[in-house]
């Protein structure tokens, strides 16, 4: 496998026949991917129709994930479960893993759960989490998960969406020494609303004396659910490539959250196809990925992508600087990982924590590092690369997103791979996200939708529908059009919302969502350029920016920083950081001040709320925030805009 891509020339091959490209990548990976039938045509879309990838092929990605490894890996670790807080690990093989999912198949079977019925799961990362959704996959339902820490209202506004015939959730969870009630979650969340599931099943995590409240003929422990199995069918049932794996509703802003649909057929070969030429990814890796379950990338490369390939995997449930400073470094060093999945955020603190942490462990393990989530800034690459790994791996950063499924601009890891030797092969740009994979055919376009010319800033466009993209969103195909496909009059492109320019290389670089450049005077700077701009100063840990009202310019640069800890907050260090950006873009870096603060809104996700911020500067209604991870950071926040003053800089 590892010979299937050579330098360019795999994005060659398929510009010149994509057709052909696709044919012959489920040929070669038939190990990995099931095909009870065979495609019988590979693309076809009449638009405003849903676009259709491997038409007339079977196939089902709970058994590509469970049964179809049997064989090879019956023996093998598929995960390894650790929970730093409560002291708890555990592993399951793939054969152990194949009985506890065809138990919860015969059992959702019993339930009367058949194909194209909805399941919801409301859990942290677990083996039993996991092994729902890939018990759903096997039976053709179709499962749909939310992050075990967003609200009863943000749960009770999925729970309309999809209308769960059964919901799994946990009686509490841990997070950062806080017991998080799960359950009692779920309860409130159904008196918000009108939808009425079959069941609620609850699995115990924690062996708490006191027992979350349990309504008789609704809910039912883990144990009594599973028994209902033990003597069912667990057959698998092979479903057309075209047909619903799973709705992710995006986590929402102002407006009500989007289901993005993956299916069977395009979904497993684009998450392959992307752990092959991104990952490099093989049996032989253990993956350490920190994401969770309940966002695209915990259900692409934790769920479905490493069991579909056979891997080992570190589920880990929990914070990674929590209880201890140094434990995701240890966790390296005890569980020997050779591939890492982090995002910027995560890496931006471990940074402000200090390299000496990753100094007193062993990391010889690992063999690449990828991020994605956010844009991976420069500082930040420096920082992994030649600080933490201290240059014997290559730091990867590479975009996707929910709608796509799996990485769609990245670096080929099998060019990088030997870095820095490698690096003539590939050579990687930090702070640029890559090229675009084979599949992908991307464009920046202006506000009109007309195409700029490279190194010009605009949006990111998708020219045409890869095997990976969502086709629709859930029971609402119009809203899908409206959302990414008819955003420019006239002009059929998919529309990612992000603000990015190519180089005359083909690299793309982000500069932020596009809702979010901040226009000054007639200049459009991305947010994501002055926090890197920022970080570039030795006192900086972490910085946010956003655009706010300006009476002249229109917009003007608000920025909230951390320190690192061995700096304080000074009004001549606020003076220098703002002359610092200014070095970088000139007189059009215009402030209407920066901050100090000691934490920044993130989601749980680890994302930077911006939109948070802008709101609370401008008085608005800063709308629902249950995806925080701390809401002492919106009261910082508040306050750091109350005593903001407008540093005049002399232009």
């Amino acid at each position: 496998m590892e010979k299937l891509y050579n330098k360019y020339e795999v994005y060659n091959r398929w510009l010149q026949d994509s057709d052909g490209y696709w044919q012959e990548f489920i040929e070669k990976t038939a190990g990995y991917i099931y095909w009870a039938k065979k495609p019988e045509k590979i693309f076809e879309w009449n638009p405003p129709n849903p676009f259709k990838w491997f038409v007339g092929g079977y196939t089902n990605a709970g058994y590509s994930a469970v049964d179809y490894k049997l064989g090879r890996f019956g023996d093998k670790t598929a995960y390894i479960y650790i929970n730093p807080e409560a002291s708890v690990e555990r592993r399951i093989t793939y054969g152990e893993l194949y009985q506890l999912v065809c138990r919860i198949s015969a059992a959702l079977r019993a339930f009367g759960v058949k194909k194209g019925d909805t399941i919801l799961v409301y859990m942290p990362n677990s083996i039993e989490a996991v092994a729902v959704l890939l018990a759903a996959a096997r039976i053709g339902a179709v499962s749909s998960t939310v992050f075990a820490g967003f609200s009863p209202k943000a749960v009770a506004d999925r729970i309309e969406l999809v209308e769960p015939k059964i919901i799994f959730t946990q009686d509490y969870s841990l997070r950062r020494g806080r017991r998080i009630a799960l359950k009692e979650n779920i309860d409130e969340a159904l008196k918000l609303s009108t939808w009425r599931p079959q069941a609620v099943v609850v699995k115990r995590a924690l062996g708490e004396e006191k027992e979350p409240p349990m309504e008789r003929g609704r809910d039912m422990w883990l144990e009594e659910f599973l028994e209902m199995g033990k003597h069912g069918n667990c057959a698998p049932e092979f479903v057309e490539s075209n047909e619903p794996l799973f709705v992710l509703p995006t986590s929402g802003t102002t407006a009500k959250p989007k289901p993005v649909v993956h299916v069977h057929g395009g979904y497993q070969v684009w998450i392959v196809h992307g752990a092959l030429l991104v990952y490099g990814l093989s049996s032989d890796d253990v993956i350490f990925n920190t994401s969770d379950i309940g966002w695209i990338v915990g259900q692409s490369y934790i769920v479905f992508a490493p069991t579909i390939m056979g891997t080992t995997s570190i589920l880990f449930d929990g914070a990674i600087d929590y209880p201890k400073p140094d434990l995701f470094w240890e966790i390296i060093e005890k569980y020997k990982p050779t591939l890492i999945w982090t995002s910027p955020t995560a890496a931006r603190m471990l940074m402000r924590l200090g390299v000496s942490h990753a100094r007193r462990h062993d990391l010889s393990s690992v063999k690449r590092v990828v991020t994605a989530g956010e844009v991976l800034n420069p500082e930040v690459w420096r920082w992994l690369y030649e600080e933490a790994f201290q240059k014997n791996v290559p730091v990867i950063d590479h975009w996707w997103q929910t709608e796509l499924g799996g990485p769609a601009i990245g670096y080929y890891y099998a060019l990088v791979k030997d870095m820095p030797v490698g690096l003539e092969f590939m050579e990687i740009k930090p702070g640029s996200a890559g090229v675009p994979l084979p599949g992908v055919e991307v464009e920046v376009v202006d506000e009109r939708g007309n195409a700029v010319s490279a190194g010009q800033k605009g949006t990111l466009v998708l020219k045409r529908p890869f095997p990976g993209m969502t086709p629709t969103l859930w029971k609402d195909h119009k809203r899908y059009m409206a959302e990414y496909w008819e955003r420019y009059e006239g002009k059929l492109v998919y529309y990612t919302g992000d603000a990015a320019y190519i180089d005359d290389e083909g690299y793309v670089w982000f500069g932020g969502r596009a809702d979010e450049v901040i226009k000054i005077a007639g200049h459009r700077i991305g947010t994501i350029e002055v926090e890197s701009a920022l970080l570039t100063h030795p006192a900086v840990a972490e910085a946010a920016v956003v655009g706010v009202p300006d009476p002249i310019r229109g917009e003007a640069i608000a920025a909230f920083v951390v320190l690192k800890p061995s700096w304080r907050p000074t009004e001549e260090l606020r003076k220098e950081l703002i002359e610092h950006v200014r070095k970088t873009f000139g007189p059009i870096a215009v402030f209407a001040g920066l901050e100090f603060v000691n934490m920044l809104p993130k989601t749980r996700s680890g994302k930077i709320m911006r939109r948070v911020l802008k709101r609370l500067w401008t008085g608005e209604p800063i709308g629902d925030i249950s995806t925080i991870e701390d809401e002492a950071s919106v009261e910082e926040i508040r306050e750091a805009i109350s005593r903001l003053k407008v540093v005049k800089v002399s232009e």
